[in-house]
């Protein structure tokens, strides 16, 4: 299970980003967090990975407290995170960025499978350097390939995975999710605003202002959401591709 009770976060120009988010989910489910822009979602996700560090409250994978823990320390435990702005690697190529998440040499026909869930041929790009060369959707790609390669992984959360992604590979993107779903031994966490994803979460958490504004299952989160119907203070839109 993972936890959060709490969670406050304050940007280095004053400005409090979360405001107090709480709650839980389950292994073997997968929590798609929405809401709008600026809400706070991004900010969740990087102070969970450990990229931002929280100012309050508590964040705990198995009953383990992560708030103390930086984020190599996190990724030790198993938090596997895919940034919504893909970072590059000069001198490193996808072969390498697979087997380093894979902790180990990995076989060319798993390389293969892993990156065919995220619609990229293995041929062409095994071998090639994580640089400027390749284009944002291609990085974006690589750096879901890494994060699906983590076999040690407890905790997945993904930052708007569709962004850059064609229809093609966005639904091979939906199968791994559903295939990662169904060990049971993980917490799948993915942040995004596209209904396909909406409509096969277990739970769907809709955040606005820094606050979670409702909470709850997928099958009847999504209909408020569709219906642009009032949640707390905030009136959510309907739910865009």
């Amino acid at each position: 299970m993972f936890k959060l009770e709490n969670v406050k976060w304050t940007a280095e120009d004053g400005a409090e980003i979360l405001k107090g988010i709480d709650f839980e989910v389950e292994e073997g489910t997968l929590t798609v967090i929405t809401g709008p822009n600026g809400s706070g979602k991004t900010s969740l996700a990087k102070v969970i990975a450990g990229v931002e560090k929280i100012t309050e409250g508590s964040m705990k994978l198995d009953d383990v407290e992560l708030a103390d823990k930086d984020i190599t320390e996190r990724a030790k435990m198993g938090v596997a995170y895919a940034f919504q702005q893909p970072v590059r690697f000069k001198g490193i190529t996808v072969r390498d960025l697979i087997e380093l998440a894979d902790g180990s040499k990995v076989e060319e026909m798993d390389v293969c499978r892993i990156m065919n869930k995220v619609g990229l041929c293995t041929q062409d790009y095994i071998d090639r350097e994580v640089n400027d060369s390749l284009s944002g959707g291609e990085i974006k790609r690589i750096e879901i390939a890494t994060v699906l390669a983590r076999k040690d992984a407890k905790l997945l959360v993904f930052d708007e995975p569709e962004a850059g992604i064609d229809l093609w590979s966005f639904n091979g993107l939906v199968e791994a999710f559903e295939e990662l779903k169904s060990e049971k031994d993980k917490v799948l966490i993915v942040i995004s605003h596209q209904e396909r994803l909406l409509e096969i979460a277990d739970n769907i958490i809709v955040i606005d202002g820094g606050l979670v504004r409702q909470a709850g299952k997928g099958s009847e989160v999504l209909p408020t959401l569709m219906h642009g119907e009032v949640v707390g203070d905030c009136p959510v839109g309907k739910v865009r591709d």
